[in-house]
């Protein structure tokens, strides 16, 4: 992100509530790694029933370019809608990590429904730190219960995927919040329960003074306009949406205008990651899929597993995975344990994260197909779906742009002469 943050989001993972000193958040690792690792064996398992549903309508969504119903389903019905809402409220209780290794493991069956499920979840974390009561407990318990999938509506005319601006403003007659707010892209915007909408705050001055707003579907009236036929990421179904409606001036997440301090402690962090995680699963589910073929009879029949040039591809295609799976996992302990993200090394950090996640996930599938020729790599009924993964991750780069990255990332460079890493 090329603006200045604040606080990062550290949830405990039993309360829901913010850690503020890494005292404390050093003296509970030990304890949390313990537990944590009990609870990601139920979680993975969770994970792997989501994945098969998704596993048998994979090839139909993507021909169709239709949402993957059946596997929302399933994530309602594991609760996994709920992964990061605090037991308490009802839900799983789960941390960042935890949506991680889920993202990970879906992207390895469609790379869509991992890009929906950790969409989600930003939307999730934004409502456990940020959302003020009644709101927060009435909506974490649907959360919680998996009865609300929410949508991401932050795209504008005019703004494309800047966050910390708007055109529309909110309208209030005191006790009412008036919604007309028109979005370019919505992922799942067809199928979603509510949606957190960024507009220009009530009587605002400036552009750049935007609030969150959370909105129930019968709250409004949705107007879908437009056909969803992309090149990749088929079935994330993230057509134009026009909104229309009123809320109660309390469904505002976090202060009035005061977006800029969640796209900085939630938005931009969480995007970052979980974006970087479907990625990984997709590229990594690839590099399996045609591991596989090639150790199969018919692989070793068809292929010289001895041939140089093959053994350097496939090696080439597993050190791209290994370096963002390991700069995924240090971003991860950066964003939850430091104490201030705004400082240069950590937005750099951040951003070469997802800059080198779309740019390493993309080039290790294209090595694949290489790696592999024409009737494997190339064609749409090999059970390699090398030909799918690299249409889905040629959108990773243009997914809040690599180059707006790369001059953000100019400026902060600027601002740290003496080089220093997070």
């Amino acid at each position: 992100m090329s603006g200045s943050v604040s606080t990062p989001v550290l949830l405990d993972r039993a309360s829901g509530e913010p850690e503020t000193a890494k005292g404390e958040i050093e003296s509970d690792v030990t304890t949390a790694v313990h537990r944590g690792e009990a609870e990601a064996v139920g979680f993975d398992a969770l994970a792997d029933q989501v994945a098969a549903v998704a596993e048998e309508h994979v090839a139909e969504t993507d021909r169709d370019a239709v949402f993957p119903v059946a596997a929302l389903e399933e994530l309602r019905r594991t609760r996994l809608l709920g992964l990061l809402v605090p037991v308490e409220h009802g839900g799983l209780g789960g941390s960042v990590a935890d949506v991680l290794r889920i993202g990970i493991r879906l992207g390895r069956v469609d790379m869509s429904l991992a890009m929906i499920f950790t969409m989600h979840c930003q939307q999730v974390a934004a409502v456990v730190r940020h959302a003020a009561e009644p709101l927060r407990s009435e909506l974490l318990a649907r959360l919680g219960s998996g009865a609300e999938y929410l949508a991401s509506v932050t795209t504008e005319v005019g703004t494309g995927g800047h966050l910390l601006s708007a055109g529309s403003a909110l309208r209030s007659d005191g006790a009412q919040l008036d919604v007309d707010r028109f979005a370019p892209i919505v992922t799942g915007g067809a199928h979603a329960d509510g949606f957190l909408i960024t507009m220009r705050a009530v009587e605002a001055d400036s552009p750049n003074q935007v609030s969150l707003v959370y909105a129930r579907r019968d709250q409004l009236t949705t107007e879908a306009s437009g056909d969803w036929q992309p090149m990749g990421m088929r079935a994330s179904h993230s057509i134009a949406l026009q909104l229309t409606g009123a809320v109660p001036a309390h469904q505002v997440v976090g202060a009035p205008g005061g977006f800029a301090d969640i796209a900085g402690s939630v938005f931009g962090p969480l995007a970052h990651l979980g974006w970087s995680a479907a990625w990984l699963g997709t590229a990594a589910g690839a590099l399996s899929r045609v591991l596989r073929l090639l150790r199969s009879p018919a692989g070793r029949k068809r292929f010289d597993v001895k041939s140089e040039l093959l053994l350097t591809r496939l090696s080439t295609a597993r050190q791209r995975l290994d370096s963002v799976h390991a700069l995924l996992w240090r971003t991860e302990e950066m964003v939850r344990t430091t104490s201030d993200l705004s400082l240069p090394r950590n937005q750099l950090l951040l951003n070469a994260l997802k800059i080198t996640a779309a740019e390493q996930c993309h080039a290790a599938v294209d090595d694949l197909v290489d790696a592999v020729g024409l009737r494997h790599g190339y064609l749409k009924d090999s059970p390699t779906r090398l030909e799918q993964a690299l249409r889905d991750l040629r959108s990773a780069a243009l997914n809040y742009s690599n180059d707006r990255l790369h001059l953000a990332d100019g400026r902060l460079a600027l601002m740290d002469a003496e080089v220093r890493f997070a």
